[in-house]
């Protein structure tokens, strides 16, 4: 019967891969050629990231790696200052903008990595980590503001009804091209670890470098949007009055849906944080083989997989809303069984149950915030996302790095955070049953209803 089980989740697993790299290969239509930018970019986030990992963790002893760890944290940070009050408001401005900056995000990088290459050894590296990670980042907030933008033109290609393209399909498309992020990233590991062993960092880079100048090739190639009356988009989304817009210019998550799915979704993003460096240093102080930190990270990617295999299926039946509190429950009950169990085994099972409800979680709250956040000012609200998520994160890493927890105290840490998250999102999920919403969002529900 396992067998069986088992053999279904693989044929639904290829089946959605599948499914995936066809759209990735039809590049005559604008999912599959922002889905090879997905790639590509995230490709080269991979290679980044394998080049960095020995200089600044294992190859070097614990007491080092907590200061350069806790420095490179702390750098992580820093480009938000950046991209949410200056990149944002630019990105939303000018017809052409969100495509421009996926074309500077990866002509940045492809110029950067040659010099960090260089510079590997010396503390230049952390001002060109610091400007990878703005550009970075830069590409994610453009690419959650791309998403109803490219529905649209799919919509319109398609000659679907007002009703045909609801945004239901949002979540699906976060999730397709998280998925062929994801695969990319396993599978330029590998040649990645063969370069890293036999030419060294450098040589990362400079493949790194390749990857980030054909990713910005491919971005010259996504279509370019103005702001018309008449675009397909606005019979995707109710236009905002012209007072709704200055509210969203000010504050573009004022919408009571998307405060109550950000505050969920950036605590489960940092546990996810806090479990990565709690495993770490954990597994250092008990002098516990490499290899086990390399089975929490499988376990993590593989319940990432399994989240973005599912959640097509599971968004058939359940809302957003229920799909991120239902990931916030089944972190709070991994992390009570990790408590009580409490062997190393069990952290890779809680490393897997983390990584599938982050993957049911970010989709679900990205399409919800595309559906919720006027298409005008969805660029500076998805940099405000991306700033706070992302601050969850280091927090919970910064925990983790400064306190000296145990595997077992870290994860009743993890339980009582998870637990009061959900608590507090299910009494604001009730309170919002009775309030009142603008007529833009009640429209919206009703048509998603139905």
């Amino acid at each position: 019967m396992a067998g069986v089980r088992r053999a279904r989740v693989i044929t639904r697993f290829r089946t959605q891969v599948s499914v995936a790299v066809q759209q990735l290969f039809d590049q005559t239509r604008p999912f599959g050629r922002l889905a090879l930018v997905q790639v590509l970019m995230i490709a080269g986030d991979t290679l980044v990231t394998i080049s960095l990992a020995g200089s600044l963790f294992f190859s070097i002893s614990p007491e080092a790696a907590k200061s350069n760890v806790l420095l490179y944290l702390l750098i992580t940070i820093a480009p938000f200052a950046v991209v949410s009050p200056l990149l944002g408001p630019l990105i939303d401005r000018s017809q052409g903008a969100r495509r421009a900056m996926v074309i500077v995000a990866a002509l940045g990088r492809a110029a950067v990595c040659p010099f960090m290459a260089l510079h590997l050894s010396s503390l230049l590296l952390f001002p060109a980590a610091f400007v990878i990670l703005i550009l970075s980042k830069v590409y994610g907030v453009t690419k959650g503001a791309l998403v109803p933008e490219m529905a649209a033109r799919e919509a319109h290609l398609d000659d679907l009804s007002t009703e045909g393209g609801d945004h239901e399909g949002y979540a699906e498309w976060n999730a397709r091209l998280t998925l062929l992020g994801t695969v990319a990233g396993f599978l330029v590991t590998i040649p990645a670890v063969l370069v890293l062993k036999t030419l060294g960092a450098p040589a990362v880079l400079y493949l790194d470098a390749a990857v980030f100048l054909a990713g910005a090739i491919a971005a010259f190639r996504l279509p370019s949007f103005g702001r018309r009356s008449d675009d397909s988009s606005s019979a995707l989304r109710p236009r905002a009055s012209a007072s709704e817009r200055h509210l969203a210019t000010l504050q573009p998550v004022a919408n009571p849906e998307v405060l109550a799915g950000l505050a969920l979704n950036s605590m489960l993003r940092g546990i996810a944080g806090f479990l990565l460096f709690l495993v770490a240093f954990g597994l250092r102080r008990v002098h516990a083989p490499l290899y086990w930190y390399g089975l929490v990270l499988g376990a993590s990617g593989a319940g990432a997989l399994l989240g973005l295999m599912i959640l097509a299926r599971i968004r058939r039946f359940v809302t957003e809303q229920q799909i991120l509190l239902g990931s916030a429950v089944l972190v709070t009950l991994g992390a009570i069984l990790a408590a009580y169990v409490n062997t190393l085994w069990i952290q890779v099972l809680l490393a897997l149950i983390v990584g599938l409800s982050g993957s049911l979680a970010q989709p679900s709250f990205d399409a919800m915030a595309q559906r919720y956040v006027p298409e005008d000012v969805q660029g500076r609200a998805f940099a405000r996302f991306a700033t706070r998520q992302q601050l969850v994160w280091v927090i919970g890493a910064l925990v983790a790095v400064v306190i000296p927890l145990t595997l077992g105290e870290g994860d009743i840490l993890i339980a009582v955070t998870a637990g009061l998250a959900t608590l507090g999102y299910g009494i604001s999920r009730f309170a919002l049953r009775g309030r009142a919403l603008p007529r833009t969002v009640q429209q919206q529900n009703r048509r998603r209803d139905r």
